[in-house]
């Protein structure tokens, strides 16, 4: 039975010693005999990768995104002190989603409870206010500090960490992640003892939302880091990285499932947010952040310049689009046709940069010409990111392009313009009584990268024999599955110089030795991985539910 591509992926990141032993091999010598995995022998996989995770790599029932096999080192987006836990996804909340989809796959109350674990320890971090922001330190407020004015402070190309602003943010879905888990971890057995986080994480997303609509990045406002001269760009109302889309879903769930009435105008002016974002012709688009006086496009980090976004762009039609089909309000489908043409308008000729997506990220206001990001130098104190019109040499680990299908925004608008109000918003959770949230939360297509491990594609939802025998020997008799550790960092060994560091850094996902930044090893050595767990555990899930 040939192994799907899914499969065969998650086994190029194993090495070929943990098929050494005879009882590894097992699973597959059954298999060639033609005997599919009985459900048992895959529960106890799940349960021993499980436990390994839970009592192992965990923090107080937290976690971070992967760690060397002797926990020497470990990491999240960046490298982690051994008392912080990591909520930016694939974090503590997704491993709460996981084990939630764990006990509901299985009836094992152990997952319950690490559920409730990985809960206790975001409780622990969640900010007075109600969010989260990208990693707590179970250590205290003086740790994390620590943490920020070191390993944070010299990241060059990871410039939401040189500054530590002590709130909470909605960048990367954390905090919305870590609300919607916390929902259901509430609504899965109605402990009151989770009723209180998830109050202050509804107060939090509406506390935080704009008169128009929209959100900041980070809340409580506070600004103060003022990078290389451009303005602190936290208190932006923000569409990068799902913030608002992300939180008209958390709400959504709360009005479905706790009946919450207050939340319903506060969806609708989210919604609406979008619509008064789209700029006028000839350019109707958005940015990533917008000014919330005017409305009109602004710039983020020092290499997000103030300027149109043509994957934003598309991802708010997206969203417009899904606006529609929850409303039945034709006004969501307005203008969506004159930004598709514009989208399609920005198409590069083959000449520039042949083999990359064929987008321009960022177009420049009032002109339309495509801009390009680079940077100079060796660290983040002598080094700086600019912006220009030459394609040749843009920084690798932020692209310039970007894939844009205008063929499926043409179709399913069409598609959606055909079809009455009436009928494209009949099954919308706005409309009706209360409606459960679905059963498993992992077990689609969801985001796990980790560095190490990409996005996983569900595909059509199956996991044959043939894969779930290759998982079983694939978890190595610790109880984890070997990964590369395709990412690592350079160690924090103080401040940067000032000086440049002779060498050529404009097209590296690192500086010199002093940046602390994450990059690709030359050589990966083998660790354990957060995403590579969840992937292969929703796998099993999948199995073991067919």
């Amino acid at each position: 039975m040939p192994l799907s591509p899914l499969t065969r992926r998650r086994l190029l990141a194993t090495t070929t010693a943990t098929f050494a032993a005879a009882a590894a091999l097992a699973p597959l010598q059954a298999l060639a005999q033609g005997v599919a995995p009985a459900r048992d022998q895959v529960l106890a996989t799940m349960k021993k990768a499980t436990t390994f995770m839970a009592e192992k790599a965990a923090y107080e029932g937290g976690y971070v995104w992967s760690y060397l096999p002797d926990f020497s080192r470990r990491f999240g987006e960046m490298e982690a002190y051994p008392t912080m836990i990591w909520v930016q996804p694939p974090g503590t909340a997704t491993m709460g989603h996981l084990f939630l989809d764990a006990y509901h796959a299985t009836g094992d109350l152990y997952y319950y409870e690490a559920a409730k674990k990985a809960a206790s320890a975001l409780i622990k971090i969640q900010h007075p206010a109600g969010g989260w922001s990208y990693m707590g330190d179970l250590a205290g407020e003086a740790s994390l500090k620590k943490w920020y004015d070191t390993i944070g402070k010299n990241g060059w190309r990871l410039e939401e960490f040189q500054h530590y602003y002590g709130n909470a943010t909605f960048d990367d879905e954390g905090t919305s992640e870590s609300a919607q888990f916390l929902l259901r971890l509430y609504l899965e057995k109605k402990d009151k003892a989770f009723k209180p986080a998830l109050d202050k994480a509804i107060a939090f997303v509406l506390d935080s939302q704009y008169p128009v609509g929209g959100w900041p990045q980070r809340f409580p406002l506070s600004g103060g880091f003022e990078n290389h001269g451009h303005a602190d760009y936290t208190g932006y109302i923000t569409f990068n990285d799902s913030v608002a889309d992300e939180n008209i879903k958390f709400l959504i769930m709360v009005w479905q499932t706790l009946g919450e009435k207050r939340v319903l105008e506060p969806i609708r002016r989210a919604m609406d947010c979008f619509v008064a974002a789209q700029q006028p012709m000839p350019q109707p688009g958005w940015g990533l952040q917008h000014t919330v006086a005017d409305l009109k496009p602004a710039g983020a980090r020092t290499y997000e310049p103030k300027a149109f976004a043509s994957h934003t762009s598309a991802g708010n039609l997206e969203n417009l689009m899904d606006f529609y089909e929850l409303t039945g309000d034709p006004k969501y489908l307005a203008r969506i046709p004159e930004c598709i043409d514009w989208l399609a308008s920005l198409k590069l000729d083959d000449k520039i940069a042949p083999g990359k997506p064929r987008y321009p990220t960022f177009i420049e206001i009032g002109t339309n010409e495509p801009l390009y990001v680079h940077r100079r130098g060796s660290n983040v104190f002598n080094g700086e990111y600019f912006v220009d019109k030459h394609w040749e040499n843009t920084i690798v680990h932020y692209s310039s392009f970007r894939s844009v299908n205008i063929d499926k925004l043409r179709k399913r608008y069409a598609t959606l313009k055909a079809t009455p109000p009436d009928v494209v918003s009949k099954a919308s959770p706005l409309k009706g009584g209360a409606k459960p949230l679905p059963r498993y939360f992992t077990t689609g297509d969801i985001s796990v990268s980790d560095l190490n491990i990409g996005t996983l594609k569900a595909a059509d939802g199956k996991t044959t024999a043939a894969d779930a025998a290759a998982l079983m020997a694939g978890l190595n008799s610790e109880g984890w599955w070997p990964t590369e550790m395709k990412a690592v960092s350079n160690p924090y060994i103080g401040d940067g110089s000032t000086t440049v560091t002779p060498g050529e850094f404009s097209q590296t996902r690192v500086g010199d030795p002093t940046d602390t930044s994450p990059y690709l090893a030359d050589v990966p050595k083998v660790g354990i991985s957060t995403g590579a767990y969840i992937e292969n555990m929703a796998a099993l899930i999948r199995y073991v539910t067919a």
